[in-house]
């Protein structure tokens, strides 16, 4: 693809007025909004300053990459932009920033326009052009420059390619008492896999080019895998450079000295990582343990939300795929139930289908949440204490309700510190009994100590709550309607599905039975609807304070809720609990408190809005509904915390 195409020159801001960062970033999106490369400033601003977080894109020696992938783009495109005075850009040397490349990516983007940002990036390693391009006062002299480094770069890409091959062929006939030349791999990624991982490769490769070392980059980038390295490469190399800000295939390294750096490092201290591993002064990485020596030390460093939240994120990422898929089968149920009937076969098998992939909700979540901590091994320990929590079985005390949720993060962070620790005790066993480490004594050590936690002392404390909360609810019986709906509803939010949600739906179910009253299976209904509901509210009107899976996640709430399938806000309560549990709490609370000051009566056990003909007076039933959820929403949106944008 011509660069051209790329480098647009209507997008090119040949004096930048900004002064600080913020400015700067400002000036540069406003340009792109105005030439139509995006149509929603906030959004792609919000994901350049996501971005920026993570850690600085002002790379050095002058430069600043500033780059996002998402819908807002509606075309590849390089912003280049230049500032004569300078701009301090927070970058990794210190240093100011006078020219900046704005790297915009569609969600859509195709493997040609991905090439040609791969290509570009690579290209802004070579300090003639950067030195060019400094100078440069026309736009058209941007793109002439480009032009001709790229057709530069891609002669000397073949010539390498021959030079390659021809070492390959003479390495082929070449006698072990031949002089070798030191040999190295690495693998480079960058979040979003547009820009720092290609200039990291590209420095590296040359700066092994100066040294006279052989060098092979594997880049895990936004085309996927590229240069895969090969088992046969990894096990002659020296060392491993690892210039990675995600993770990468790590268990193929074990045994060798490796060096893991930020990808910042592999573009700035190209030589310095080379050296490490060519010397072999780098830790040695032992697969089993997860990491090297030097990673423990990083790992140290962040604090301890930051390992927390790092964990947690990995639970919730991969359970949300199935609260999305059950949910919305649950929802289609609930909607064929009324034409259809309870006992039609499309309808038992959308809500069995739906309701069996809510029952691994809890197991994924823990499970995953122990795999960030502990690694594979701990996968078996959190999937089991996962499903426990899951489970009202009898431990040494019987509950009739589960654990829930809140039982699965505790199952998750059990299971994987306990895989830590075997780690650690059994670090020094013979070599010989090291291959049964994760066949046999991790998963049996790691399930054992596991569900004995969760057997005595996890599933009985929640089982304890429950019938303490159980007894409180019979006791108070129905004298003052208002106060028991407003608990009632409010308790639905607690913990989404454990004790207290459990405790509140199940009271009202009974006194469903005994009287076919169903005024309080009106307040629960209510109750749980409203915390999904308001989760869609919030990510529709405080866009910027979500991520983008978050925003996606949040509208399949909208449905969720509406259907009575208060799991929906799950993934929210666990990486966000106070705020979401509190605001919830607040809208089910008044939503529950409402139905019952108003008389609405709904004689059903489930099904949302899909009822709503059952209600004894409709419009209330939908009007409580609404005014819960959009309180919690709105107190949900405007609490939840900013995302830091530097």
């Amino acid at each position: 693809m011509d660069l051209k195409q790329l480098l647009l020159k209507d997008a090119m801001i040949m004096d930048l007025k900004a002064t600080t960062k913020e400015e700067a970033i400002e000036e540069m999106v406003d340009k792109y909004y105005q030439v139509g490369v995006i149509d929603d400033k906030e959004l792609y601003k919000a994901d350049i300053l996501k971005r920026e977080a993570q850690t600085s894109t002002g790379i050095g020696e002058g430069i600043a990459m500033p780059h996002a992938r998402d819908k807002a783009v509606k075309r590849a495109t390089v912003l280049f932009a230049k500032s004569a005075k300078g701009i301090d850009y927070k970058s990794l040397d210190g240093q100011p920033a006078y020219l900046f490349f704005m790297i915009a990516a569609p969600d859509g983007a195709d493997n040609l326009h991905l090439q040609a940002l791969a290509a570009l990036s690579s290209l802004l390693i070579n300090p003639e052009l950067v030195k060019n391009l400094k100078a440069a006062k026309t736009a058209d002299e941007v793109q002439e420059l480009f032009d001709k480094a790229m057709k530069e770069k891609e002669a000397k890409d073949k010539a390498d390619e021959e030079k390659e091959k021809a070492k390959a062929a003479a390495a082929a006939q070449a006698s072990d008492s031949d002089e070798k030349k030191p040999y190295v791999v690495a693998v480079t990624a960058c979040p979003t896999g547009i820009a720092h991982t290609y200039m990291a490769e590209a420095a590296l490769k040359e700066q092994a080019e100066k040294m006279g070392i052989d060098i092979k980059v594997e880049t895990n980038g936004s085309e996927g895998v590229k240069h895969k390295l090969t088992a046969d490469e990894i096990n002659r190399a020296d060392g491993v450079i690892i210039a990675a800000d995600k993770k990468v295939d790590m268990p193929r390294f074990d045994g060798k000295h490796l060096v893991n750096r930020p990808v910042s490092d592999g573009i700035n201290k190209a030589e310095e990582l080379i050296n490490l591993a060519v010397e072999q002064k780098a830790p040695v990485f032992h697969a089993e343990g997860g990491a090297t020596e030097e990673k423990e030390d990083s790992e140290e460093k962040k604090s301890l939300w930051s390992r927390i939240y790092a964990d947690l994120m990995n639970g919730i990422s991969n359970m949300l795929p199935f609260v999305v898929g059950g949910g919305i089968l649950m929802a289609i149920s609930f909607l064929l139930e009324n034409s259809v009937g309870a006992h039609s076969q499309w309808f038992l098998f959308f809500n069995n289908v739906g309701n069996y992939a809510f029952s691994f909700l809890i197991p994924v979540l823990a499970a995953y949440i122990a795999v960030s901590i502990g690694d594979r091994p701990a996968l078996l320990p959190g999937f089991v204490g996962g499903y426990m929590a899951s489970q009202a079985t009898a431990s040494v005390v019987s509950s009739k309700s589960p654990a829930g949720f809140i039982g699965g993060l505790l199952a998750g962070f059990i299971a994987g510190w306990v895989v830590v620790f075997l780690k650690k005790w059994l670090k020094n066993l013979p070599h010989s009994l090291a291959g049964l480490k994760t066949i046999l004594i991790y998963p049996v050590l790691g399930l054992l100590f596991t569900g004995a936690i969760m057997y005595f002392a996890v599933d009985p404390i929640f089982a304890v709550v429950n019938a303490a909360i159980t007894h409180f609810l019979e006791s108070m019986g129905t004298g003052n309607a208002v106060i028991l709906g407003t608990l009632l509803g409010g308790m639905m939010s607690i913990d989404m599905g454990g004790p207290f949600n459990k405790a509140a739906y199940t009271f009202a179910i009974g006194t469903f039975t005994a009287t076919q009253d169903g005024a309080l299976m009106a307040a629960v209904m209510v109750g749980g609807m409203v915390p999904p509901l308001a989760i869609a509210i919030a990510t529709t009107f405080w866009k910027n304070k979500f991520t983008e899976q978050e925003r996606q996640a949040g509208l399949s709430n909208y449905i969720l809720g509406l259907s009575f399938i208060t799991e929906g806000a799950i993934p929210f309560a666990a990486g966000d609990p106070l705020h979401v549990i509190v605001s919830s709490v607040i809208g089910s609370a008044i939503g529950g408190g409402l139905t019952q000051l108003w008389g609405v009566n709904v004689p059903a056990p489930h099904g949302g809005i899909f009822v709503t003909p059952l209600a004894n007076k409709p419009l209330l039933y939908l009007l409580a509904v609404v005014i819960g959820a959009v309180i919690s929403g709105v107190i949900y949106g405007i609490w939840k915390p900013a995302k830091k944008n530097n």
